[in-house]
């Protein structure tokens, strides 16, 4: 089995100066979130073991940002493939990953995650910022996807984390 965990990059900063999409920031409430996911994954046991993110700054400090505050001890990429891709284009880079990662986060953008869990589950997400979700696939192999549905295993929302227990010590 593999699982495959999809993550949203956290809120933007649309006020923000920058020259273009690709090089949008995250917005304050976009770094809480990711670092509140970080945190939520190490204290679930949940952390992948190989990260592959979009070039885009929004979702390359999203995946940065959560695996500083989870201490993850995860290898990370970061490719142009995620940025503006379909769900053929994610499965494309999934297919490329080592088969010595048994869990694997693609972080990238809508619509692109909501329709990538829809055609792997066949269950309707809405993959809103900084929202995690995973799926596990019954391959043995990442060259393997998608020969077969998945099954939805969890979806997570930093609003669902909010209060004392999930901020960074001091």
């Amino acid at each position: 089995m593999r699982r495959l965990i999809l993550f949203r990059h956290g809120k933007s900063d649309w006020d923000a100066p920058f020259g273009s999409d690709h090089e949008r920031p995250l917005s304050k409430r976009g770094v809480k979130a990711a670092k509140t996911m970080g945190l939520v994954l190490a204290r679930s046991d949940l952390v992948p073991d190989h990260a592959i993110t979009s070039s885009a700054v929004r979702a390359r400090t999203t995946l940065e940002l959560a695996v500083e505050a989870g201490d993850w001890p995860t290898s990370v990429e970061v490719t142009d493939a995620l940025y503006g891709t379909s769900p053929s284009g994610a499965l494309d880079v999934a297919r490329g990953t080592s088969d010595d990662h048994d869990s694997l986060m693609l972080v990238g953008h809508e619509p692109t995650w909501s329709a990538l869990a829809y055609h792997l589950t066949g269950g309707a997400v809405t993959v809103k910022t900084g929202t995690i979700v995973g799926i596990d696939l019954l391959v043995d192999s990442w060259s393997r996807l998608p020969a077969v549905r998945g099954d939805l295993a969890f979806v997570l929302q930093p609003r669902h984390f909010k209060g004392k227990e999930w901020e960074l010590p001091a």
